[in-house]
């Protein structure tokens, strides 16, 4: 029986998708560099994949926004928080209220950050052969190194140029080599490969990691052509319980059923055995502490009755961009605020929105903006993500939106353009940190 295309509405984007199976369980894979509903699916060892998981799961893949059958007049380059939006957006239309994420390679960052952003709807997360970050140990591979790479693939794109790197062992097979060019023609341009490669350096979702509550596997090749095996170690290291299972071979991508049955075997083990997991309220967030400038002395001039219709005023305005923009506000103080985000470009934006509405009252504001975990209890939110944000805010300037190195790392391909303004040391809180302000 043929398996229709469907569509999940992403804002304005169209994401291709397709459900296979109809097991008590649901997989999600999140694809790698490359994502065609149709035509990956009809590549042998993909196909063989598909077949093993749908014997006991329900299987949903989907294209990524500008690839394959999904909307391809979007940006080049996709932000972490707009792949993460994706993956829900597509889980959404598909009714899947849980399930295990699977990602490989390309599709393992996003994978991390969406675990972490909404624990709830992971029951189990799967990676193979990914990492958190290009640039930093463990892989550290230079700027240089990998802009030639990148280069490379959109001079020679159509010509199965993927395989050089990703799957060694068939470079040499000229049908293989034809057939991996037709799949990169179909599925993306030169253009938008470099540029999703180019963002992808610059991408570091490390600390991410310790957020993770999902019952998490590691699969990574101890040859892996591309990715360093360390690179899933230490995924495995700092991921609570994390398993890591070395896989035999060279190749990065997975061109044969055996390995694919390995694959198979150990997602099923790891699925049907799947422990309980405590229900928590923890997550990753995106935490923003406003307050007004000079409110003490704003207050004595003013007298009270005038004060708490300013006050009104300036919740008012923070209130609306909150709302346009997605926060959550979880607590004020006097003239401060408290808000949360599940994306930090997003964050960013309404922190500056804030600045600019709030001008028209006469008024300036500062802002700290930290990601990291937290925990909603019954009526706050807490955790070191919490004290770490409000110590932003505390350094910020008039006017400022501050942010956190995590912060900047995150939503690199954004746009969104930072000044440095060096490393600082935050009250009760180890280690040093690099801060960044807004331009």
């Amino acid at each position: 029986m043929e398996v229709p295309v469907k569509y999940a509405n992403s804002g304005d984007v169209h994401l291709a998708y397709r459900i296979f199976g109809e097991g008590p369980r649901d997989i999600v894979l999140v694809p790698g560099t490359l994502s065609h509903a149709e035509m990956s699916w009809e590549r042998a060892a993909a196909k063989h994949l598909l077949d093993r998981l749908t014997a006991f799961a329900r299987v949903i893949v989907f294209d990524k926004r500008g690839q394959g059958l999904s909307d391809r007049n979007v940006a080049a380059e996709q932000t972490v928080e707009e792949r993460i939006i994706d993956i829900r957006a597509v889980m959404d239309a598909a009714g899947s209220q849980r399930a295990t994420i699977y990602g490989w390679s390309e599709g393992g960052p996003a994978s991390l950050v969406f675990s972490a952003t909404y624990p709830e709807r992971v029951s189990a997360l799967v990676l193979y052969g990914t990492f958190a970050s290009l640039k930093d140990p463990p892989w550290a591979i230079s700027r240089e190194l990998w802009e030639s790479y990148v280069k490379s693939w959109e001079t020679h794109w159509g010509e199965g140029i993927l395989l050089e790197l990703n799957a060694p062992s068939v470079w040499g097979n000229e049908a293989f080599r034809r057939d991996t060019g037709r799949w990169e023609r179909a599925t993306a341009s030169p253009g938008s490969i470099g540029a999703l490669m180019r963002l992808n350096y610059d991408l570091d979702v490390r600390r991410v990691l310790p957020v993770i509550q999902a019952p998490t596997l590691v699969l990574h090749r101890i040859g892996d052509s591309l990715v360093p095996s360390d690179c899933g170690r230490y995924l495995a290291e700092n991921i609570a319980g994390a398993q890591f299972v070395g896989m035999p071979g060279t190749d990065h991508s997975i061109v044969d059923s055996e390995t694919q049955d390995f694959v198979a075997d150990r997602i099923e083990e790891f699925i049907n055995g799947e422990r309980h997991v405590h229900e928590s309220d923890r997550m990753l967030a995106t935490v923003m502490f406003t307050d007004m400038v000079g409110s003490t002395q704003r207050a004595a001039e003013m007298g009270d009755s005038r004060w708490r219709g300013l006050l009104d005023d300036w919740y008012a305005v923070v209130r609306k961009e909150l709302n346009a923009y997605r926060g959550r506000e979880i607590a004020t103080a006097g003239d401060g605020l408290l808000a949360t985000f599940d994306g930090p470009a997003r964050a960013i934006r309404c922190a500056c929105s804030m600045r600019d509405r709030v001008h028209e009252l006469g008024l300036q504001v500062r802002t700290g903006l930290h990601t990291g975990e937290c925990e909603l209890t019954k009526d706050n939110l807490v955790g070191i993500a919490v004290h770490i944000g409000a110590r932003v805010a505390s350094i910020a300037l008039p006017d400022e939106v501050l942010v956190s190195s995590t912060v900047k790392d995150l939503v690199a391909g954004s746009g969104l353009k930072f000044g440095d303004r060096g490393a600082h040391t935050l009250k009760g809180v180890p280690d040093e940190w690099r801060l960044f302000t807004v331009l």
